[in-house]
């Protein structure tokens, strides 16, 4: 005798296939994950650009993290102190175009 799956179970079963990672990430708020074997072969998750402290004037390697969403971060100098606004511009391929940096004074 075989048994017959509860409506229920069939629509859950049916919405479970369907969810791709993109899907899983919105549905759980999660951050999109660097997958290296999906992403362009020129694009590193990570890049170290050299910029100057708008206040003692050093210079500085910054990390600047590429999988990241947010347009703008802040770090602190590694020689003052003092905290720095980066804003970064990405390209439409996610690359890095551009990084700005400015005192938060």
């Amino acid at each position: 005798m075989r048994h017959r799956k509860a409506p229920e179970l069939a629509r859950l079963h049916e919405r479970i296939a369907r969810l791709d990672a993109d899907s899983i990430d919105q549905l759980y708020g999660l951050e999109p994950v660097w997958e290296p074997g999906l992403a362009p072969e020129h694009l590193l998750p990570v890049e170290f650009v050299p910029v100057r402290c708008p206040y003692c004037g050093e210079r500085l390697e910054s990390r600047v993290d590429l999988t990241s969403d947010e347009p703008a971060y802040v770090e602190d100098c590694e020689v003052c102190c003092r905290p720095i606004e980066f804003e970064v511009e990405r390209a439409d391929d996610g690359a890095l175009k551009s990084l700005r940096v400015r005192r938060l004074d």
